[in-house]
This record gives structure tokens, sequence and C-alpha cells, in this order.
């Protein structure tokens, strides 16, 4: 079944190309962005009614260099006879444009990821007639985002990041992190990235904590009056503070009653966003109030 997280995690490459950073880098090929990266059609059907399409479909110009294809398939889990389906893929893009293909599984799950990672053999005997090896972008290739200025430099990338890492115990510290880069961009910018984001986590155990974190990005553009805003507004400060001690109290950090009245007391919509981003990853409720 399509999902909007599977649509998300090979979309991604056809507006934003430069996500694949990691791969080029891993290959020793020109950066994307010194390349001509066009979208192709992803049907591979024949003339025969049995439908094959490809998630995503990337032809490549390098600056230097020949051209090559990239096939891009979001794999959220092991799936029976996908590793035929994609030697059919890659021998019908070889065969239609008469250019090398290279296969990219996107997976956020280590095991999927080892699993894409093949090789998935037709042979016969000790012979191996054919043999597909995908290149995975997966938790142990794609960086987490430590740095909240990375963000700002490359929003695709540290989207796809979060994505890939949502399945992680760091998923919340990274959440914060990325939502925190997203207030040095611009509101339109941020707009964007934060409902790729949001699309990108569904059905995922942090997309509650991501859709908490937006509106703190939120509130870096206050009085435009946008829907972003009034959406946040419309939370108000009890709820913003319930949430900040659901999860002290989910990561077991003790919250003394002087605490609890000084975070239910509070009715500035920052400065309790800027708390719920700390009770991510804080080990003592003084992290909260850090440096104020």
């Amino acid at each position: 079944m399509v999902t909007s997280t599977h649509e998300t995690s090979h979309r991604i490459f056809q507006d934003h190309p430069e996500v694949l950073t990691p791969v080029f880098e891993a290959l020793g090929l020109p950066a994307p962005a010194k390349a001509i990266v066009e979208a192709l059609t992803p049907d591979t059907t024949e003339i025969k009614p049995l439908e094959r399409r490809v998630d995503t479909v990337l032809k490549v110009e390098p600056s230097e260099g020949d051209g090559f294809l990239i096939a891009i398939e979001a794999q959220t889990a092991r799936a029976p006879g996908k590793g035929t389906s994609w030697a059919y893929y890659v021998a019908y893009l070889h065969a239609k444009f008469g250019m090398p293909v290279l296969l990219v599984a996107v997976c956020k799950h280590r095991p999927t990821a080892t699993w894409a990672a093949g090789p998935f053999e037709c042979r016969v005997g000790t012979w191996t007639t054919q043999s597909t090896r995908p290149f995975v972008l997966g938790p142990d290739n794609v960086p987490e985002i430590t740095d909240e200025s990375a963000v700002a430099r490359q929003p695709a990338l540290a989207t796809l990041s979060a994505i890939v890492h949502s399945g992680s115990q760091n998923a919340p510290a990274i959440l914060g992190m990325v939502a925190r880069g997203m207030r040095t961009l611009d509101e339109a910018t941020a707009k964007y990235w934060c409902e790729w984001l949001e699309v990108g986590l569904e059905n995922t155990p942090v997309r509650d904590t991501w859709r908490e974190l937006e509106k703190m990005v939120a509130t870096y553009f206050p009085g435009r009056g946008t829907l972003f805003e009034q959406t946040y507004l419309e939370g108000k400060a009890e709820g913003k503070a319930e949430a900040i001690l659901q999860v002290l109290d989910k990561h077991s950090v003790p919250i003394s009653e002087a605490t609890r009245d000084r975070i239910t007391s509070c009715t500035d919509l920052d400065t309790l966003a800027l708390w719920f981003g700390r009770s991510l990853t804080a080990t003592t409720a003084a992290d909260l109030f850090a440096e104020e």
C-alpha cells in the first residue's frame, strides 16, 4: 500500500536532487549541484497488461563524464518478489534509454536496509546470470542532524534525514534540532519543509512530537496572520504546558511541585515552545530553564 511516508521518501528527490549528495559522495561522482538532473517517466510497463512503475527515475548529466539514470525506490519493509521487480526495472531502463542505471533504495529501518542491499541474483546452479545490487540510503549512511546550522544550509537533506531516522531513539532530539534550524529560514521556506516532514512522518510514533515542534517554528513569524500561526495560538498555553509535563513524565524526569507550577502558570507561548523543545532531550527539569 502506498503511504504518505513512501511518497515523501522518493518524491523529495524529484524536486530536490541535492538530497542525493550522500550517494554521489560515496560513489565519487560530481556533486548534484554540478550536474543537470531531469525527472523521467517512472512507467516501465510494456505492451502486455502488467503494470510496473518505479517510484522515481532521474536522468543525470554530470559536469564531467557520461550521463546515467537513477531509479529511486522507497522501501518501508521487506517485500517478496521485490528483487525480481528491481532487476526488471534496471534492465528495462538500461535498454530503453541506453544509459547505465543506479538503483537507490531509501529505507528507514535497519533490517529493511540490510535486506535491500541484496544482492538479488538470477542464477542457475553455480552460474549467476544477473545480479542486482541497490545502493541503500538508510540509518547507517544518512547522517543524523546534530547541528541546527546544517538545516539552514541543506533543508532537503535535513528533512530526509529526519524521516530516515524517525524510528531511532534519537528521533525526538533530531526533530528538535531540525525545528530550531528551520527558525533560521524565511517563513515560506520553513512552512514548506515543515509540511514535507509532517507528511513524511505519517504513522510514526514521533509525528505528534513534530506537530508540536512545528508550532514552535510558527511562533518565529508572529503577527503575520498565517494559518500556521493561528493553529498554534488556538492551542492555548494550557495545552503547551501539559505537553511539556507529559514529555518529562515519559522520559522519567522528576518534576517538583515548584517546577510544575512554573510550567503551568506560564502564559508566554514563545517560552513554552522553547521549554517544549528542550523537554525532548532533558534529563533534569533544570535543563528546561538553562540560561534563563
